[in-house]
């Protein structure tokens, strides 16, 4: 069974209901008699995502000069961040000698430039953000790796997250 998407429903006093064009996905997905878990998905603020976005554009635009051509865009520096806070996922390739371990890394490299590969002896780690999209990561995930984050660059350049955030928006 896959998955269905997260369907608007509403009480009506006794059952729930799905809301108005999903009525139809409801009545394709769900089977008469079938227990099915329910879980409330609070969504994140816009406000909260857009206000995200903008703190790490300050941060994008106050790098030092060493650091700007190492993330080309804040997109570069936000999924770095991600990876070195633990939000990333890893995949790992036992090669038969640190030369061809070299040889992969370098082949792997091009093929995602947002993600981290690093070599140690014959072990090709590859790691690649996790995506912080509103489908994928939920309002407390979200919130958590929204702060690490900004932990992480506003030290890359030499302030607070809070001074980060209280200052979006108004730097450049």
């Amino acid at each position: 069974m896959t998955a269905a998407l997260p369907m608007p429903m509403q009480w009506d006093g006794e059952a729930m209901r799905p809301l108005g064009r999903f009525a139809k996905t409801a009545d394709r997905e769900f089977v008469v008699g079938q227990v099915y878990r329910m879980a409330e998905i609070e969504e994140r603020s816009a406000k909260t995502h857009a206000h995200y976005f903008a703190c790490l554009h300050d941060a994008w635009l106050n790098l030092p000069e060493d650091d700007q051509e190492r993330w080309p865009t804040e997109d570069h520096l936000r999924k770095f961040a991600l990876i070195k806070c633990g939000y990333a996922d890893e995949r790992s390739i036992v090669c038969a000698s640190k030369a061809e371990a070299q040889r992969v890394a370098a082949f792997i490299q091009p093929i995602d430039g947002f993600a981290l590969v690093t070599v140690s002896e014959c072990v090709v780690r590859v790691f690649t953000a996790q995506s912080q999209s509103m489908r994928s990561m939920g309002r407390d995930a979200f919130q958590k790796s929204k702060q690490a984050v900004l932990d992480y660059v506003a030290g890359l350049i030499g302030t607070s997250a809070a001074a980060l955030t209280k200052n979006a928006g108004q730097a450049a």
